[in-house]
């Protein structure tokens, strides 16, 4: 499996969830899944990348 083809399953199931959240009305869920996956987002970028440091300094 390659890179592109792993981030598109993982799109795939995040766009499940928000089309779930969204059918069954849990509006008020929807800025907690994005500031979830903006924070997993950028712990990953933070070990993989050589931005590293600079995002540590953030928090």
């Amino acid at each position: 499996m390659t890179f592109f083809e792993s981030v598109k399953t993982r799109m795939i199931v995040v766009r499940h969830l928000f089309s779930f959240l969204i059918k069954n009305k849990m509006w008020w869920m929807v800025p907690m899944v994005i500031f979830l996956l903006g924070f997993f987002a950028i712990m990953i970028l933070g070990q993989s990348t050589p931005l590293g440091p600079f995002i540590y300094a953030l928090f």
